[in-house]
């Protein structure tokens, strides 16, 4: 099978790696933008002006105005969150999750991840919020079978864009011991490791997807034997980007590690409470993958 070179480049870095699936040949270049968020934790309105970190930023509203700029600029934009969207100001306490959904859905999310804040209102709450968003929540390995949220959620999603598929999958976090299990009922934590090979499967070998995304809300990276994605990205193969969430880590520029087959893996992440968007560009042309990344300041 051709391998199609990927580089990655940033304002700090510029390496050349190889690794990306193979994919349908394009006459013209195509742009693919990703957009993502995580860890918003209900935070609608933008931090108060005197306030000690972000004076002044973020807020729902700004990322609107971005995420509507870059898409008037390329149709061809996709904008997922990595989870916990809930929990962390009244307005959670008060809607209990629907107002950030009703907004996001507005903003034009393609999908979400979900996070253990996720389940802070219960699940037949999280059921409603879900039915009565416009975007997917993906998670491949919560097993919702006898729950509220059977049949609700997805494994994975495949977008086509310009002759581009982009096959997404989703993981979360190990409930027990996070959550209460009032909360998540008889929800089981699949390995991820495990999924994450089921899903790739799935997604380049039968759908040949051109590239494969995962959304996840496991954490950077932990000082013992937690999944993570570090350590996802390590332990599996043919993953293209990681989009992190859970951990809060803010990174001024991906991280880039080896996968078990000696590929590559993009992982991002970008803090936490929407003060910033990260945003990654790979330009489509025959066999040959241009990739940049940015991070944008809302």
């Amino acid at each position: 099978m051709d391998r199609r070179k990927f580089i990655y480049n940033s304002s700090i870095a510029s390496l050349s790696v190889l690794g990306l699936h193979s994919c349908n040949q394009l006459n013209e270049e195509t742009t693919i933008t990703i957009l993502h968020t995580n860890d918003m934790h209900s935070q609608i309105d933008p931090f108060p002006n005197n306030h000690n970190r972000f004076p002044g930023k973020g807020g729902f509203a700004r990322i609107a105005a971005l995420i509507k700029s870059i898409k008037e600029n390329n149709p061809n934009t996709l904008i997922f969150d990595a989870g916990d969207i809930f929990q962390g100001t009244p307005y959670f306490n008060f809607f209990h999750g629907a107002l950030e959904l009703e907004l996001m859905s507005k903003m034009g999310y393609n999908a979400s991840t979900i996070g253990n804040h996720e389940f802070d209102a219960g699940l037949s709450r999280l059921r409603s919020n879900i039915v009565n968003s416009n975007f997917k929540f993906i998670c491949s390995n919560y097993d919702f079978n006898n729950t509220k949220l059977e049949g609700i959620t997805e494994n994975y999603s495949i977008y086509e864009r310009s002759g581009v598929k982009i096959g997404v999958f989703g993981l979360g976090i190990e409930l027990k011991g996070l959550v209460n299990p009032d909360l998540y009922k008889e929800t089981k934590y699949l390995d991820p490791i495990e999924i994450s090979e089921d899903m790739i499967k799935v997604l380049k070998n039968e759908n040949k997807c051109d590239l494969i995304v995962c959304i996840s809300h496991l954490g950077h990276f932990y000082n013992n034997d937690k999944i993570s994605d570090i350590k996802l990205a390590k332990l599996t193969s043919d993953i293209d980007l990681i989009i992190g969430g859970h951990t809060h880590t803010f990174l001024d520029k991906p991280d880039i590690i080896k996968n078990k087959d000696g590929k590559n893996v993009i992982i991002n992440q970008v803090g936490t409470r929407g003060v910033y968007v990260g945003r990654i560009d790979f330009n489509f042309k025959n066999f040959n993958i241009k990739n940049s990344t940015s991070l944008l300041e809302v």
